[in-house]
């Protein structure tokens, strides 16, 4: 029986989702493990009411509070309210339903909560373009960020981040990286054209999917011929610069698409590395789908003395622990789990990595810091930090369109990335 056959009341669905949501933005909990902790049936409906709610959060709950009489203190009904706006909005012409369901779940919540909701929901509906309007007078709400956020991109990129913010609220495209040991990515263009699969190349081995389909439709999946990974991170693989025969250092590794990437470019020997046990299996998991090799460690980037044998390698890339700030339109959660704090607290565990992970690196040897960030203290202030202790490290600069030197902001095509090139001299 199929999760459709399954699918329970709207009522129930707003109810689970309404306790996602709570949990990420008023218990800083990772919204994918509070949907796996979740019943199956309805669990694709229940995400997507997640992702678009988080996406819209700041909106949404300026919207409730501006429709509620005085403050509400019940968490869950307050976080309810937000769900049950962002259906109501999505589906105009179910509306009455969906406000006749919202009000049931709240009543499974709280009884009392019965007229209040009711009246916040066919508030909405009367007052719904005035209150758009109104909406745009406030930055959190008309961004759907934190202010502290808005702050941060905006002092960063005072060109570019209106359009960085609006990036990442959008839904992500679905991009492929073609395996190049199985053939051209023009050929592969042409057999998903066969597949009646619409896309367009974006980056040498890139394609983007006009409509996303699941891997299981892609032809050539289960043989390596092809996997799903965005056309910003798969910069990494060719900017490393490998070559035949080197040994190389995937620290960081899971769950693995950067790994592939490089073994697809060339036969090297590959030490991959990750903290993780679970997540180290994911990365051996999907070099197997890809029919390649690598040594699979399991051990801590900052502390190679618990690892390391002790031959240097030639490639190291540092594909570090981050805030996520660059890849929100994918996890839309980040942005409510964030705090201001956390960034320094990043940034304290990249000044360890790097230069733990820059003894491991051969004389002549190239080392790539990335980071799937767009705020500076994690990127080039990083960068700087490190060279002004190093002297026998260099930058070099990397080919191609950057909005700044190494840094991708989130835009139509890609998410938000930054890369650094290092030489050891």
């Amino acid at each position: 029986m199929t999760e459709t056959n399954l699918q329970p009341p709207l009522r129930q669905l707003l109810k689970r989702a309404a306790y996602a949501v709570d949990a990420v933005v008023h218990k800083g909990q990772n919204l994918n493990r509070v949907l796996a902790d979740q019943p199956v049936p309805g669990h694709a409906a229940v995400q997507d009411m997640c992702y678009a709610s988080l996406r819209e959060y700041g909106e949404l709950a300026a919207m409730r509070d501006t429709l509620l009489t005085k403050p509400l203190t019940d968490r869950m009904i307050a976080t309810l309210l937000v769900v049950a706006l962002r259906q109501v909005r999505a589906k105009p012409d179910a509306a009455h339903m969906v406000v006749n369901e919202a009000v049931e779940a709240a009543a499974a919540i709280q009884p009392w909560a019965r007229g209040l909701t009711n009246a916040v929901l066919r508030n909405y509906l009367r007052q719904a373009e005035a209150l758009q309007a109104t909406m745009m007078e406030q930055p959190v709400a008309r961004w759907n960020y934190p202010q502290w956020w808005i702050d941060k991109v905006s002092a960063a990129y005072p060109q570019h981040w209106q359009t960085a913010l609006t990036a990442g609220n959008q839904h992500p495209p679905m991009t492929l990286r073609v395996n190049v040991q199985h053939g051209s990515t023009a050929a592969y263009l042409e057999w998903l054209q066969d597949e009646g699969i619409d896309a367009s190349q974006t980056g040498v081995a890139a394609v983007q999917l006009v409509q996303p389909v699941a891997v299981t439709a892609l032809p050539g999946f289960a043989e390596g011929r092809v996997s799903v990974q965005d056309v910003g991170a798969q910069l990494a693989a060719a900017l490393l610069d490998v070559h035949d025969g080197q040994r190389v250092l995937d620290a960081c590794a899971a769950p693995g698409g950067k790994t592939g990437h490089i073994l697809e470019l060339a036969d090297v020997s590959l030490t991959a590395l990750d903290s993780d046990a679970a997540r180290l299996q994911r990365v051996g998991e999907n070099l197997a789908r890809l029919g390649v090799q690598a040594q699979l460690v399991l051990g801590d980037a900052g502390d190679p003395s618990l690892w390391w044998d002790g031959a240097a390698y030639d490639r190291i890339l540092a594909d570090v622990p981050c805030s996520a700030s660059g890849v929100v339109r994918r996890h839309p959660d980040i942005k409510w789990l964030r705090r201001p704090d956390d960034i320094a607290r990043f940034a304290a565990q990249q000044a360890v990595i790097l230069p733990a992970l820059w003894r491991c690196l051969a004389t002549g040897g190239k080392l790539l810091y990335v980071t799937c960030s767009i705020f500076p203290e994690e990127n080039q202030q990083q960068i700087d930090a490190f060279l002004a202790k190093h002297e026998d490290a260099r930058q070099l600069q990397l080919a191609g369109e950057w909005t700044m030197p190494g840094q991708l902001l989130p835009n139509d095509n890609h998410d938000g990335f930054f890369y650094a090139l290092l030489e050891k001299i």
